[in-house]
């Protein structure tokens, strides 16, 4: 009889099998929770933009709304200034900021309030000054006052441009138009050495031409507002003339046709301004409320106040001018 062979039996609790300590301390107790791990449900919301930019697409979708509905204001002149704000400003502000780099000085003699008329000397061969002295208004008053400019004829004669001109705040040089808008306490720009001053030669930069017979002078007098001079330095580089086709001015019905070192000879790229610094100067006030109602109408005070603004400015450019290195880093 072949005797089978029997299983090996290991008991549980055998030497070196004994439960732990804690094991058994606790084997009464019901076991611990596990950590329980959220696992989110839905993804997380996206990033809102930050708010400038908010209010920018805001302030865009509003400007959209009001044009398709009709609802928005144009004074008499033809000025809107949310088309102005939100159109116009922002391109010519990256040239304001980035291109031309412009520096302002003496802002705080600008008026918070109330009108006053801002007298400017004119250079560049095209008026780029006149623009960027208006970004400067714009956004160095609290109140973002608008600068309503006075142009000239051919500003206003000129297919689109003329449109354009009156939608952005500009009208017709002319006493009249000026003396309404100071009454309304606007500030009014003025550039009284119109194209004298921006078709002279590259010879003659920064030295001021004639300022007219003073007209400004007279509408300053007359609604009692103060003059402020305000100096340019840098726009009589962005296109240096060094010459003048007339005959081709006469046939387009141009105060002059210019010729630069890039125009026409480099055909449209010639067209592109030099990125030269800017610094635009708004000097001290000159106040026209001290004198008697007798007097508003002498030529001599015109002629003398005339006189003192133009001075101002052309001592501020050559002070300016004294301290610059280059036309293109300061």
């Amino acid at each position: 009889m072949t005797t089978s062979a029997q299983a090996q039996v290991i008991p549980l609790h055998a030497p070196g099998r004994e439960k732990p300590a804690d094991v058994e301390a606790h084997a009464g107790e019901a076991p611990a929770d596990a950590p329980v791990v959220a696992f989110p449900t839905r993804s997380a919301p996206a990033e809102e933009p930050p708010a400038p930019e908010r209010d920018a697409l805001s302030r865009f979708l509003g400007f959209l709304r009001h044009r398709l509905t009709g609802d928005y204001d144009v004074d008499e002149f033809g000025f809107d200034p949310e088309l102005t704000d939100n159109l116009l400003l922002p391109p010519l502000r990256l040239l304001y900021e980035k291109y031309f780099r412009v520096t302002t000085h003496g802002a705080e003699n600008l008026p918070a309030d109330g009108g006053a008329l801002i007298v400017c000397n004119h250079s560049g061969t095209v008026p780029l000054d006149a623009v960027m002295t208006a970004v400067a208004v714009h956004d160095e008053t609290p109140g973002h006052r608008h600068l309503r400019m006075l142009g000239a004829d051919l500003v206003f004669q000129t297919p689109l441009l003329g449109a354009l001109a009156r939608k952005t705040g500009q009208t017709l040089a002319c006493t009249a138009d000026a003396e309404r808008l100071l009454c309304s306490g606007e500030l009014v720009g003025v550039w009284p050495e119109g194209y004298k001053g921006i078709g002279k030669p590259f010879s003659a930069r920064y030295r001021l031409q004639r300022f007219g017979r003073g007209g400004f002078v007279s509408a300053a007098l007359r609604t009692r507002v103060p003059i402020i001079p305000c100096s340019i330095v840098g726009a009589e580089e962005i296109y240096p003339k060094i010459g003048d086709l007339k005959p081709l001015a006469r046939l387009l019905g141009l105060p002059y046709f210019p010729v630069t070192p890039f125009f026409p000879l480099l055909g449209p790229l010639g067209a592109i301004p030099l990125p030269t610094k800017w610094h635009i100067e708004f000097g001290e006030p000159i106040r026209t409320d001290g004198f008697a109602d007798e007097d508003l109408d002498d030529p001599m005070l015109v002629f003398s106040l005339t006189d003192q603004v133009r001075e101002s400015i052309q001592t501020t450019l050559y002070r300016r001018l004294a301290h610059r290195r280059s036309a293109f880093k300061d």
